[in-house]
């Protein structure tokens, strides 16, 4: 097993962080919410030589979900998770780009796998355990991977901050509870990859995060 490694493409004009989590020996990985600007995801998969072999969704929101359809046409592979709570979001994103004025191609998404906690998703040899951590958005799920101390978070943690909860299905008491009662045990040294800026590790945003502290 080669080394997990990540790459994040900023996409859309909410510049959210599509990334690749792939193995630096085969080249072998997956897109985690391919929000749109499918092209430049497909260009930085060719000029790494990286096969995707599935696209893990986080949620169902616009600019994490909004390119999934066409990517897995592009690929040919399934589109994994999230929660099915997300179903009424994903059925309803063409609406979603009309109520934020978008014109680029967005498409209705419909997972071929919906995901529930204590699941698993794996490519290679990398395993994830499945985290349902609502609050941003009903059907939100985190992918952890136990043995590289590494999370993708989605909009559920930030660097400084947490997902917003004004949007439809959030609240904000539910977020907080799944930060603190399902990320932040998993240990101080797990690093996260999130959904829009930079990361950082679970330890920083328990001590400094002024949302949790």
């Amino acid at each position: 097993m080669g080394q997990l490694n990540a790459g994040i493409v900023p996409v859309t004009p909410f510049q959210q962080n599509c990334t690749i989590l792939f193995d630096m020996d085969d080249k072998q990985g997956v897109v985690v919410d391919p929000g749109g600007d499918i092209d430049k995801v497909l260009a930085v998969l060719k000029d790494n030589a990286i096969t995707a072999g599935a696209i893990w969704i986080t949620h169902g929101h616009i600019d994490h979900a909004g390119g999934a359809m066409e990517l897995k046409e592009a690929l040919g592979v399934d589109i994994i998770g999230p929660h099915e709570a997300d179903r009424p979001l994903l059925a309803n994103l063409e609406n979603q780009a009309k109520r934020f004025g978008i014109t680029d191609a967005v498409r209705n998404c419909v997972p071929d796998r919906f995901l529930t906690e204590g699941e698993t998703v794996s490519f290679g040899a990398h395993s994830f355990e499945v985290l349902h951590c609502p609050g941003h958005a009903p059907g939100h799920v985190v992918y952890y991977n136990r043995a590289a101390k590494f999370a993708h978070v989605g909009d559920v943690l930030f660097r400084g901050s947490v997902g917003r909860t004004d949007l439809p299905g959030g609240d904000h008491a539910t977020l907080i509870a799944s930060i603190k009662e399902k990320l932040l045990p998993l240990g101080d040294d797990i690093g996260f990859i999130c959904g829009h800026g930079p990361g950082g590790r679970f330890g920083e945003e328990r001590r400094t995060n002024p949302f949790l502290t």
